[in-house]
C-alpha cells in the first residue's frame, strides 16, 4: 500500500525517525481539505513513546477540523534544522514523513497529560502551563495521528 523509498541509501532508521519526532518542535500536517484539495499547515506536536502516537491540539472548529472529520487519513512531515559538512555549502537535512489516521481525544485525563507534555517542549514554567491548560483547555480539541507508515531520510541540498 505504501511505497518503498526509492533512494534507500538515504533512509533513516526507525530510531532516528523517532528521535526527530521527539525533538523537533513543529512539522506540517497535511489533510484532504475543501473540494479534496491538499491542505497543509505548520503545527506543533508531541510524540508519545508509550503509544507511538503523535498528538496535536487546536481550535474545536475550522478548516483543519472539518477536513479531519470528513477524512481521517493524514500525513505529517517533520524535518530538522540540518547541518553542513566542513568546507561544504550544502545543507544536509533529516526528514520524517508519517502516514496514518486521526483519532480525536475526549478523555480529560489524557488531554491534560498530553497538553502538559507538549507544553514542556517549549517551557518548564509550571505555573504558566497549569494556567494555560486550565484557561484554554475547555476550548481546545486534541487529536492524535496513529501511524500506519513512517519513513525518514537524509537529503543533501547540493
Amino acid at each position: 500500500m505504501f511505497r518503498e523509498m526509492r533512494r534507500s541509501k538515504q533512509q533513516l532508521s526507525e530510531e532516528e525517525c523517532v528521535r526527530i519526532l521527539k525533538n523537533e518542535l513543529r512539522g506540517v500536517l497535511s489533510v484532504l481539505g475543501n473540494d479534496d484539495y491538499p491542505y497543509g499547515m505548520p503545527i506543533n506536536h508531541y510524540y508519545c513513546e508509550e503509544d507511538g502516537k503523535i498528538y496535536f491540539h487546536g481550535s474545536m472548529h475550522g478548516h483543519k477540523i472539518d477536513a479531519l472529520k470528513k477524512h481521517d487519513k493524514a500525513s505529517f512531515c517533520v524535518y530538522d534544522e540540518g547541518f553542513r559538512k566542513e568546507g561544504d555549502w550544502a545543507l544536509n537535512i533529516r526528514s520524517v514523513i508519517v502516514f496514518g489516521r486521526v483519532e480525536f481525544i475526549d478523555d480529560y485525563e489524557t488531554m491534560n497529560r498530553i497538553a502538559d507534555a507538549l507544553s514542556r517542549k517549549f517551557t518548564d514554567d509550571d505555573e504558566y502551563i497549569a494556567r494555560e491548560i486550565k484557561n484554554a483547555g475547555p476550548r481546545t480539541l486534541m487529536f492524535a495521528l496513529v501511524p500506519e507508515h513512517m519513513t525518514g531520510k537524509i537529503v543533501n541540498e547540493s
